[in-house]
C-alpha cells in the first residue's frame, strides 16, 4: 500500500474499532482539550492573519484552545500533507487556500488531494491581490512597462514559491503586457516583501491584507488590484484592465478544512461555530479592515467552490506553461 494517507486511514479505523466498546474514539462531548489549525505559509501573511482572528473567537466558542501552527514550505504542500495525514477527530484542522488547487495541476506527485483527502469545514474569506512596486520603481502600471520594455529581463517579481497564485499571475501579466521580467520565488509573502522594501526585487502581486501596512506607510506603492473591481480600501487605484492589461481577473479564498473521515457530528459544530464568528460585527470588522471579504456558507457550498477552483486552475496552469518537477 504506497499511499500514506491510506495507510494513517486504516490505521485510525483499526484503533477506533478495537476500543470502540471502551467509548475512547467518540467522546460525548467535542472538543475535550485543545484543537491544531494548521497554517501551510509563514507567520504574518494574509492566511495567518485570518487564521488567527478565527482562531481567537473559535477558542471562546468551543471553550478550548484553537492553536495555529505555522507549517511553511513547498507552496504550501508541506502542512495540507501533514494535516491529511492527522487522525480524523476534529483536533487537526487546516487553512486551506488556493496554491493547494493549483499545485495539483503542478506537481506530479503531489501526496494529498483537496477533494478527496478533507472535508470542507467552511469558507472563510475571500481578498483581492494587488500589484505592488517599490516607490523607486515606478508609480503606474504604464510607466513600470515601459521601464521594463526599456530594460528586457533587469526587473525582477517576487512570489510565495513556484507555482503558486502569485507566481501564476505574474506570469499572465508578462504575457499579457508583452515584457519580460524575471521571477523570484520565495517561501511565503513576508520574506519576499522584505526584500521588496530593500530593493532586492521590484514588483510583487500579494494579497491585500499583507501589504495593507506597507502601502499605508508608503514603503509600497499600490499599482493596480487584480480584480474586476476596485478595492474599497483603494479608492484610488485602478484595474489591472482600467491600467491597460486586461484578462486578469483573481481572487483568492481561504477556508477550513478537517481530513477526510473526520465526523459528521464535529464537521456540522465547527461549521455552526465558524459561521456564527464570520456574522459577528466586530469579526466583521476586523476582517474587513484588513481587506478580507468575510464569506461563511455550508459545508456543501464550500466542496463545490473546491470542484469549479480545481477546474478553473488547471485551464490556468495549462495557459501559463508553469511547471514544478517534483
Amino acid at each position: 500500500m504506497r499511499n500514506p494517507i491510506r495507510r494513517a486511514r486504516l490505521a485510525w479505523a483499526a484503533l477506533c474499532w478495537a476500543v470502540a466498546s471502551a467509548g475512547a474514539c467518540a467522546q460525548a462531548v467535542y472538543p475535550q482539550h485543545a484543537v491544531k489549525l494548521i497554517v501551510p505559509w509563514p507567520a504574518g501573511g494574509s492566511v495567518d492573519i485570518a487564521a488567527r482572528v478565527i482562531a481567537e473567537q473559535l477558542s471562546v466558542n468551543l471553550g478550548q484552545p484553537v492553536i495555529v501552527d505555522n507549517r511553511p514550505g513547498a507552496a504550501g504542500n508541506i502542512g495540507a500533507t501533514m494535516a491529511a495525514q492527522s487522525a480524523p477527530d476534529g483536533y487537526t484542522l487546516l487553512m486551506a487556500t488556493t496554491p493547494m488547487i493549483i499545485n495539483r495541476s503542478l506537481y506530479r506527485n503531489l501526496p494529498f488531494d483537496l477533494a478527496r483527502d478533507f472535508t470542507p469545514v467552511s469558507q472563510l474569506v475571500t481578498l483581492s491581490y494587488v500589484l505592488v512596486a517599490h516607490p523607486s520603481v515606478a508609480h503606474s502600471v504604464p510607466e513600470l512597462i515601459a521601464k521594463a520594455k526599456a530594460s528586457p529581463g533587469q526587473l525582477s517579481y517576487a512570489s510565495s514559491g513556484p507555482g503558486t497564485q502569485l507566481h501564476l499571475i505574474g506570469e499572465g501579466f508578462k504575457r499579457q503586457a508583452g515584457i519580460d521580467i524575471v521571477h523570484v520565488p520565495y517561501k511565503g509573502a513576508p520574506p519576499a516583501l522584505a526584500d521588496m522594501l530593500g530593493g532586492h526585487v521590484h514588483l510583487m502581486f500579494p494579497g491585500f491584507p499583507v501589504v495593507e501596512p506597507l502601502l499605508k506607510s508608503g514603503q509600497l506603492k499600490a499599482l493596480a488590484v487584480v480584480s474586476k473591481r476596485r478595492l474599497a480600501l483603494l479608492p484610488n487605484v485602478p484595474t489591472l484592465a482600467q491600467a491597460g492589461v486586461p484578462n486578469l481577473d483573481f481572487t483568492e479564498w481561504y477556508g477550513v478544512v478537517a481530513p477526510a473521515g473526520t465526523p459528521d457530528k464535529i464537521v456540522a459544530q465547527l461549521n455552526g461555530e465558524i459561521v456564527k464568528i464570520l456574522k459577528m460585527p466586530d469579526v466583521r470588522q476586523r476582517l474587513a479592515g484588513r481587506g478580507f471579504d468575510p464569506v461563511g456558507g455550508t459545508s456543501q457550498e464550500f466542496a463545490e467552490l473546491i470542484v469549479e477552483e480545481q477546474k478553473k486552475w488547471a485551464a490556468t496552469v495549462a495557459q501559463s506553461g508553469v511547471r514544478v518537477d517534483e
